[in-house]
């Protein structure tokens, strides 16, 4: 029997059951028996329970990952070590992984496809947007719910495990979707998760990952090599466009393949909104060029009577092409592995030939008709400006000239150079001379200026913590002497370095270990949200603004109370919230014949009653959510919505004297609690 079943973490985790088994971790069934809910915990097997660095590596990572929170992401809710384990306790899932969805139903269709691919694009985007690459998205670590919902798991965890630049054996493990950077044990950045994601959406359409062997390294050789098969000789009925999707993720080069699941994200919509679409993708490799083989072949479509035209990949990009029906011309054939989808043309040819020419004629006639009157048709959505030529400019001088065009700057990494001065921009993407969507990101490298001689601290802040730490590893500094300490910060944002120590222009070569300190964001004031409903507006705001609620939003509702009463807030009353977090507030617009008067400040700042609060400590037996009642006799003070593992609920009445409250759950009596007011003097 397992030696952690039916024990306790930390006199919290009651460990029930053994759910799953992975190569550094084995994942239970617990329950949580502060919050009284069930839980996932994973704990690291013995073997990286003994590798200090691995531990320490292993609480950084989870503890970023700790702070996400996206409907596609598994939340992680503890991280912590305990005398017999190192783990991390997230949230139990109700579903199987993707991969054990794939065995059961074979090929997906392309609609199951995109559905899926879409979630773990937007899990990525929100990771990638926090600066953690998650460097092993593949199904496995895909976790398919009954509505039909995804959910990554592990984020951070590989960073964790890749100690070196080696393959290393839970590397191999992954080998079917590992980059083919990670295969060489080079740079790993967002990119590399999204060739991982090509793979996952080339197997979801196939039934198979594009490169297998009869080992690991085989494997990995292939994915360093290229040259994938394309989907569409495995499964013909994969549409061009989100073919041509997959074949970007998964090209060889990551300067070819999407820059951000953001970008990536854009065309799965066009390709969603338009299943017909086709791309025309600029600078791919040479190899994907020679894979895909026909770039200038247009799309046929079919027209009746029945004429089955396959859709053909053409390259892939931010243009899009409409299908054109061309006529046959004397295809010639190709040999069996390099062999492309034709057009079949069915006995009826009198029909469709002249169906042909009819297309023909009237995209001519409409072609000309816009010639002729001078329009010309911009497909790319959204005010595009141009984009200013920031090299050799200064930091704080590209960043006024990027706002001055409504653009960010992003800054890739910092390095040494002979031509351009220390904080001059070296190199940007994309390049001056062209046009980008208002509101993009413009990626620089900014310049160090010439080498010194001797190793100094050179200025880090800004970049994201992974940026920084290849820096130093880069300049010599070994890895371990590397340490990251994180603290709130008002400006800087989440992930990027605040300040480091030795500081800008110290010496490295005396130093026994660098600190990067990281930015947590800014710091959270928690504070016990007021319940304002039945007040005037003017009452609610002054309430909300006395109790460090600034950030309130009004929305006017139909209702039978007098006119601007609060109706609903959208916080929950007397549960703790960040103080920043945004409160809506339904307030009624008078149309009723209710001559309630609402709450004035009067009432609520003046009168005679005494407020008091408290607490009712709820029972551990009710299963799911349920409604929690406060009672005055018949009249009803709060009613108040109560989830699973909650232990107890503070609530604030007022009055004079003694008064006694029945709580209610359900339909059911639960407690009495007696109050005694007093006085207010």
């Amino acid at each position: 029997m397992d030696r952690f079943i039916g024990r306790f973490l930390d006199n919290r985790y009651e460990i029930l059951e053994v759910i799953g088994i992975g190569g550094m971790a084995v994942v239970y069934k617990a329950r949580c028996h502060r919050l009284n809910r069930l839980v996932a915990i994973k704990i690291l097997k013995d073997d990286y329970s003994k590798d200090e660095e691995f531990r320490r590596r292993f609480h950084a990572e989870s503890h970023a990952v700790a702070m996400f929170s996206h409907p596609n992401i598994v939340s992680v809710y503890d991280v912590s070590t305990s005398d017999e384990a190192d783990y991390i306790v997230m949230e139990l899932i109700d579903g199987i992984t993707l991969k054990q969805y794939m065995e059961k139903k074979g090929v997906l269709n392309w609609k199951e496809t995109l559905h899926f691919a879409i979630q773990i694009a937007k899990a990525l985007e929100h990771a990638h947007g926090r600066g953690i690459v998650h460097r092993d998205i593949k199904p496995h670590n895909v976790m398919v719910l009954k509505n039909g919902s995804v959910k990554v798991t592990d984020f951070g965890i590989a960073r964790a495990m890749s100690k070196g630049s080696t393959l290393t054996k839970e590397a191999l493990g992954s080998v079917h979707y590992i980059s083919p950077e990670q295969a060489k044990g080079g740079r790993v950045d967002n990119r590399s998760d999204i060739y991982s994601l090509g793979i996952v959406m080339y197997e979801m359409m196939t039934g198979r990952p594009p490169y297998d062997g009869e080992s690991p390294v085989a494997v990995a050789i292939q994915h360093i090599n290229g040259k994938a098969q394309m989907p569409s000789v495995l499964n013909p009925n994969i549409p061009g466009g989100l073919e041509q999707i997959i074949m970007k993720a998964m090209a060889h080069s990551p300067a070819d393949r999407y820059a951000s699941a953001t970008t990536m994200l854009y065309d799965m919509d066009e390709f969603r909104k338009d299943p017909a679409i086709l791309f025309d993708y600029q600078n791919l490799s040479a190899g994907m060029d020679d894979a895909l083989n026909i770039r200038s072949t247009p799309k046929a479509v079919p027209v009746p009577p029945p004429t089955t035209a396959e859709k053909v990949a053409g390259n892939t990009g931010a243009l899009k092409q409409r299908p054109v029906q061309q006529p046959a011309r004397n295809p010639q054939p190709h040999p069996p592995q390099r062999r492309r989808r034709e057009v079949v043309i069915e006995e009826d040819e009198g029909h469709s030939k002249v169906a042909t020419v009819a297309i023909i004629v009237c995209v001519v006639v409409i072609i000309l008709a816009l010639i002729a009157c001078g329009v010309v048709i911009f497909m790319q959505p959204g005010e595009q400006v141009d984009i200013p030529n920031l090299l050799g400019q200064s930091l704080t001088e590209a960043k006024t000239l990027a706002e001055r065009a409504g653009l960010t700057i992003k800054i890739d990494e910092r390095k040494h150079s002979e031509t351009y001065e220390k904080d001059q921009i070296m190199n940007q993407t994309p390049a001056f001379g062209g046009k980008i969507i208002k509101g993009g990101e413009i990626t620089v490298i900014v310049s160090l200026g010439p080498e010194p001689q001797e190793l100094l601290m050179e200025n880090l802040v800004e970049l994201d913590e992974q940026q920084a730490k290849d820096f130093l590893i880069g300049q010599g500094i070994e890895e371990g002497k590397i340490l990251i300490r994180t603290e709130n910060h008002a400006t800087v944002p989440v992930g990027q370095v605040i300040r480091t120590d030795p500081a800008e222009g110290e010496s490295l070569t005396q130093a026994k270990s660098i600190c990067l300190w990281i930015s947590l964001g800014p710091q959270k004031e928690m504070k016990k949200v007021p319940n304002v409903q039945g007040y005037s507006l003017e009452t609610a705001l002054l309430v909300l603004d006395r109790n460090g609620f600034k950030n309130v939003l009004t929305e006017p509702v139909e209702s039978s109370k007098a006119k601007d009463t609060v109706i609903s807030q959208s916080e929950i009353p007397y549960t703790e919230i960040d103080v920043t977090t945004e409160i809506v507030l339904q307030v009624s617009i008078g149309l009723g014949t209710d001559s309630t008067t609402p709450k004035d400040p009067e009432d609520i700042f003046e009168d005679e009653n005494v407020r008091k609060v408290f607490t009712v400590i709820l029972p551990t037996d009710v299963i799911g959510d349920y409604t929690l009642t406060v009672k005055l006799g018949d009249e009803i003070i709060e009613e108040r919505e109560i989830y699973a593992g909650t232990i107890s609920a503070d609530f604030e009445v007022s009055g004079t004297g003694k008064k006694e409250y029945t709580i209610w759950i359900g339909e059911n009596p639960y407690t009495v609690v007696p109050v005694d007011f007093g006085t207010n003097e």
